[in-house]
């Protein structure tokens, strides 16, 4: 293995762990508060049908998306699959309709108020735009934008594997005595980061390949 191609292994790695998780609450009691991400919720949200229905919804396609989005960024696989490329990308573009459409009404609930809100209602609209944004631009042709766009946009949905490494830097060692304030910080910090490093890939699409090119 070849060391600069570590960052591509991290990469793919941690999106496929990460997408991987969702599915989790398909094995394990949902109405055990001491599981991950429904730690934090009340009892009356857990319990609701509607909620607990678009909280999988969301998951579950979000976890679709870091799953298959990754592998639209390898120049090899793209070159060598060009249909199997494509039908992914259906897969993903409806993947992250859905899971922003549902992650929108979650984000009403998030934990740690009116900020936490704001965070995570930012990032799925965002989301959302880019995605179509991205859908639009292959509709026209123009792969060019479509590139840019799906930077931006797997940089929001890598959002979900960001977010697990902040909350536990910043309720393990940051603030580990305001949990809330801790949800608050993460909310944005999990998705900004990682737009401006699209940002920056972006400006750099003049002198450098698009894609990252997964050579083993």
């Amino acid at each position: 293995m070849k060391i600069k191609n570590l960052p591509w292994i991290s990469f793919a790695f941690f999106a496929i762990a990460v997408g991987l998780y969702p599915f989790v609450f398909y094995l394990v009691d949902i109405h055990n508060h001491d599981k991950g991400l429904l730690h934090s919720k009340p009892a009356e949200l857990v319990n609701s049908t509607i909620w607990m229905t678009i909280f999988y919804v969301h998951i579950t396609f979000g976890g679709i998306a870091l799953l298959t989005g990754w592998t639209q960024f390898s120049q090899r696989l793209r070159n060598r699959y060009l249909n199997a490329h494509r039908i992914v990308g259906k897969i993903y573009v409806i993947s992250v309709l859905l899971s922003s459409c549902a992650g929108l009404y979650i984000a009403f609930f998030a934990t740690g108020g009116i900020i936490t809100a704001m965070g995570f209602g930012a990032l799925v609209l965002l989301w959302l735009f880019t995605i179509i944004k991205a859908y639009t631009s292959i509709r026209r042709l123009d792969i060019t934008e479509h590139q840019k766009w799906m930077i931006r946009n797997y940089a929001l949905t890598f959002a979900a594997v960001t977010f697990r490494i902040w909350t536990p830097l910043f309720i393990g060692f940051i603030l580990p005595n305001d949990v809330l304030d801790s949800f608050r910080a993460t909310s944005w910090l999990c998705w900004v980061p990682n737009i401006i490093v699209a940002e920056l890939i972006i400006a750099k699409m003049k002198r450098k390949p698009v894609y990252v090119n997964a050579r083993s």
